[in-house]
């Protein structure tokens, strides 16, 4: 989402005009789902999704027409996936259907547009509406409930949606792994948060994927995660002992996620101190350690691909 929407800031900088596609709503088994978005400039390129095959593609070849006119307005296109339907067919078979809204973008739109990549950049929360009268933000908004049914007529919709990922990811220590963990996980929707205690660290300053990011004392982060199930910590600092100063801070808090990064001998020999000192054995081995999937990874990349992979598996893991 972040992506999409800069993108269209970056285009109306430059005096372009865009339509934004949003997915209102759907029924049955449709590739698009409620809040798929993807912006069209005038010049043809592209950002986002709204799921993809031939719906995307005519979609999109709509919107590209209506940006060659002088001007163009709000309409709401349904798209029905049955070959054998009578009208807005989409020309796919998966059996359901959606709503797709058509917002045309100019640089009046700007103001508006800039306060939402600000809200989302800072990850904090804020209220998307969009309806048949146009696109709205309020900073101060929150999402109570969800229309049962957000398309009420061809004329008439209301979805909602809240800004500010609910899962956040705490990474310690702004490394080379780091970096790349960051760039992966910004897709993700989480909000991210990076520390380390080295200033003018090159790894931190080129990292423009986070959220926030600090310098801190690794001897006293406790009050910098949140302890809860929507909560993902990933240890990675320069050296053992600093990773194991940041783990006897958080391995006793309630966390949907605890890593740390290292070789098999590193992190029996972290354990082994934990277990002379009395934290008890099942507390130890809820830390995913050494980090990670096991893909045979060397790179950074290849291991942040690794620590991504099985963040998302914890993520989408349901509970029995």
């Amino acid at each position: 989402m972040k992506e999409t929407w800069s993108f269209i800031q970056e285009n109306l900088i430059q005096k372009k005009r865009l339509f934004l596609l949003v997915v209102i709503d759907k029924q049955g088994s449709s590739p698009g789902q409620p809040g798929f978005k993807m912006a069209v400039a005038e010049d043809g390129k592209m950002k986002g999704s709204i799921g993809g095959g031939q719906t995307e593609y005519r979609l999109v070849e709509m919107a590209r027409k209506e940006l060659k006119k002088e001007s163009s307005g709000i309409y709401l296109k349904r798209e029905i996936h049955q070959s054998d339907a009578e009208e807005d067919k989409s020309g796919m078979i998966c059996s359901g259907e959606q709503w797709v809204a058509f917002y045309p973008l100019d640089e009046g739109d700007l103001p508006l547009i800039s306060g939402i990549n600000k809200i989302i950049k800072s990850g904090d929360k804020g209220l998307l509406s969009f309806n048949q009268s146009g696109i709205s933000f309020d900073k101060d908004g929150r999402l109570h409930h969800q229309h049962k049914n957000p398309v009420s007529s061809q004329d008439e919709w209301q979805y909602l949606e809240e800004t500010g990922n609910e899962k956040s990811l705490y990474i310690f220590g702004a490394g080379h792994v780091g970096l790349a963990l960051s760039s992966i996980m910004s897709h993700l929707d989480f909000t991210i948060h990076i520390f380390d205690d080295r200033k003018d660290l090159p790894t931190l300053l080129e990292n423009t994927f986070t959220n926030h990011s600090k310098i801190i004392d690794y001897r006293n982060i406790g009050k910098l995660v949140q302890e809860d199930q929507n909560s993902y910590v990933v240890i990675m600092t320069f050296g053992h002992k600093s990773d194991e100063i940041v783990l006897r801070q958080l391995i006793n808090k309630n966390l949907k996620y605890l890593g740390m990064m290292g070789s098999s001998r590193k992190v029996a020999k972290i354990f082994e101190n934990l277990r002379n000192d009395g934290f008890p054995e099942e507390t130890i081995q809820s830390v995913f350690a050494p980090i990670g999937i096991s893909i045979e990874s060397q790179t950074p990349y290849e291991i942040a691909i690794s620590i991504a992979a099985q963040l998302v598996t914890i993520k989408n893991k349901k509970l029995s």
